[in-house]
């Protein structure tokens, strides 16, 4: 069970909306979003319905303006909650080409430069066998995030990505 608090304006001002669930349309609730407090485990917030479009992965905290959670305006339209693993073990496999082709490496703690780990600075296909991850497009883990949970994911349009650039990757953990 989770908890995350979404105000309107900055500083946890204006109208707010506490949220205990994954909730696919958030339009109703409130117009805009500037601020966000996160009480219990990840969160992910996409800025279109539906889960679509960018999305930020927020721990436990306080974002008292879009521009703390690295938004790009005041866009909130949906959320869930990552879930955790059990056991807290985590292990992903990155391939560098397409259906697990290719020179392969397995992780299992966070990588803060892919190139400098796998030499490559494409990951066209991964598995992740335990845990939540985030991809990063750039390194240090900065840019473009897209949340991986356990499956395959034979191209790297399956994470949603727009490209195979991966520059960083970390383990979700709530902590």
């Amino acid at each position: 069970m989770g908890k995350i608090i979404f105000y309107e304006d900055r500083n946890f001002q204006g109208r707010h909306y506490e949220c205990s669930s994954d909730t696919p349309d958030l339009q109703s609730y409130f117009s805009r979003c500037h601020s966000i407090r996160v009480e219990i485990g990840v969160w992910v917030v996409y800025e279109r319905p539906n889960y679509l479009g960018y999305m930020y992965i927020l721990k436990r905290g306080d974002y008292s303006d879009y521009q703390c959670w690295m938004g790009f305006n005041d866009n909130v339209k949906s959320c869930r909650m990552v879930r955790q693993p059990r056991g807290g073990s985590y292990r992903i496999r990155i391939y560098e080409r397409p259906e697990f082709g290719g020179q392969m490496m397995e992780f299992t703690d966070d990588c803060p430069n892919v190139y400098d780990h796998f030499r490559h600075r494409e990951i066209y296909s991964c598995n992740v066998m335990d845990g939540a991850w985030v991809f990063y497009d750039q390194p240090s883990y900065s840019g473009r995030q897209y949340l991986l949970e356990p499956r395959e994911y034979r191209r790297y349009s399956h994470w949603a990505a727009m490209s195979p650039m991966v520059g960083s990757f970390q383990r979700i953990m709530d902590f």
